[in-house]
């Protein structure tokens, strides 16, 4: 079933540089297809850099800095990965804390590959059934999430994946749980 999200604006915050390029482009892709507004917050205004793995890919314009937007002003967010993305957007306040308060609002949250770990230091998993990249599974069970290796896990409107190679059911799942006007309070699947 076709999943709309017209109307939706969803934010896609990472780090100057360091963002997996695959990672931003292909849930930017889908969630444009679905009929969503994506919109890319940093930390800084214009440019970021992204990356395929460790060589540079594409740059991309910044549609506005973290510390100007509200979580309030969006119906989900998209962390992507890459190594050093959320390795920065971890140490950056304003980035933590609007990661923080889309899950004090309730609001739908995808991430993947690394990008769990500035939901750890925004201390949001705790109860949480959660996958990532293997390296994370440390320090996401000792924020005290429930670490598991599936290519795509919700936990009450939280879409977590592993890789790139799970893309297209991270993609998949994320424009659903955007598309959801009401989420059970605690679905897991």
């Amino acid at each position: 079933m076709a999943r709309n999200l017209s109307g939706r604006k969803i934010a896609f915050l990472v780090a100057p540089e360091g963002a997996e390029q695959v990672e931003l482009t292909e849930p930017w892709k889908a969630v444009d297809e679905a009929g969503g507004t994506p919109e890319l917050l940093s930390t800084t205004s214009g440019r970021i850099q992204a990356f395929h793995h460790l060589d540079k890919g594409d740059t991309f314009t910044v549609d506005r800095e973290v510390s100007q937007a509200r979580a309030e002003d969006y119906d989900g967010l998209v962390l992507p990965g890459g190594v050093a993305n959320p390795d920065i957007l971890r140490t950056h306040e304003a980035a933590v804390g609007f990661v923080r308060r889309f899950f004090e609002l309730g609001k739908p949250v995808a991430v993947i590959c690394h990008g769990p770990w500035t939901l750890v230091e925004a201390d949001v998993v705790r109860g949480r059934q959660i996958t990532s990249w293997p390296s994370l599974r440390t320090d996401l069970r000792n924020a005290g999430a429930i670490w598991v290796d599936r290519e795509v896990v919700v936990d009450r409107g939280l879409v977590s994946s592993r890789k790139p190679a799970d893309l297209p059911a991270f993609c998949a799942k994320l424009v659903e749980e955007f598309s959801v006007a009401e989420r059970p309070e605690h679905a897991v699947s």
